[in-house]
């Protein structure tokens, strides 16, 4: 007797259907893997670029005279100390615009202290050369390191992504620097992305992995933490864990109400507490 298998084929159809959508849902997903894979660095950095030809008028209407390295190439800016100083502040900026865009740090920090005040410019900043990367970052903060002054106290201050670039320095020169102001600052890179873009597996594809928890385990120096409680780009739970994690001496500013970009300008007599808060705890 001849069996009918017509009940079968829509089945096998709908199962076909099935599969074949899931293979170009899966294709569309890895493909979406990969070009976030390649273009990871287009989406993290996003730096303002400024002709070499006009870079030192612009900086001069804000204040700014050149950092140069040995080489005579400007890595910076900087507001030297109108009076003695007595020591030196390096400004480690986030991943957007450029330093020439700190003056609402280095300005008040100035005011507050008879410090020399630098503003490092990231490889591929402003008029600088090079490509932003995690290396380059970190290469490009040594350098700047080094060139400072050992006559006095140093300070490092650092906003968004520059925490991580802050935290490699006071790991690698841990006994050269007396406190580190971290402001809107977060753990670790890696975890901070992986919130931002939960359907990616961002274990696999990230390339630059700042680790700043890791990193300040080398630090002993007093550390001032400033938040935003509103903060969208890094909420606010990566910069609590960040100082949660810290064994050393440490205050912790919360902003209510306050948005990532609403919390870096200070006032001279605030930035005179935090240098108090340093010194009374070095």
């Amino acid at each position: 007797m001849a069996i009918d298998a017509s009940p079968l084929q829509p089945r096998t159809k709908r199962n076909s259907r099935a599969l074949r959508m899931m293979l170009t849902l899966l294709s569309l997903y890895l493909l979406l893997c990969v070009g976030c894979g390649v273009l990871q660095r287009k989406l993290i950095y996003f730096p303002r670029k400024i002709d070499p030809k006009v870079v030192v008028v612009m900086a001069a209407r804000e204040g700014f005279s050149p950092w140069t390295n040995n080489l005579g190439s400007i890595i910076g800016w900087k507001i030297p100390a109108t009076r003695k100083s007595t020591g030196s502040v390096l400004i480690v900026h986030g991943n957007a615009g450029s330093a020439l865009d700190r003056g609402y740090f280095a300005q008040p920090i100035h005011d507050a202290a008879s410090m020399d005040v630098y503003v490092l410019e990231y490889p591929g900043y402003g008029a600088r050369d090079g490509s932003p990367s995690e290396k380059s970052f970190l290469a490009a903060a040594d350098q700047a390191f080094a060139m400072l002054s050992r006559t006095g106290s140093i300070y490092i201050v650092s906003e968004s992504l520059g925490t991580g670039v802050a935290a490699h320095l006071a790991k690698t020169h841990h006994a050269d620097i007396a406190g580190l102001a971290l402001f809107v600052p977060y753990d670790d890179f890696a975890s901070l992305a992986q919130d931002k873009m939960p359907f990616l597996p961002i274990s696999l594809i990230l390339i630059d992995r700042f680790h700043p928890s890791a990193w300040l385990k080398e630090f002993q120096g007093p550390i001032q933490f400033v938040l935003a409680e509103n903060d969208q780009v890094i909420p606010t739970k990566f910069g609590q864990r960040l100082h949660d994690g810290y064994a050393g001496s440490k205050k912790l500013q919360i902003t209510h109400g306050a948005g990532h970009n609403d919390v870096s300008a200070q006032s001279p007599e605030w930035w005179k507490t935090v240098f108090s808060f340093f010194e009374q705890h070095r």
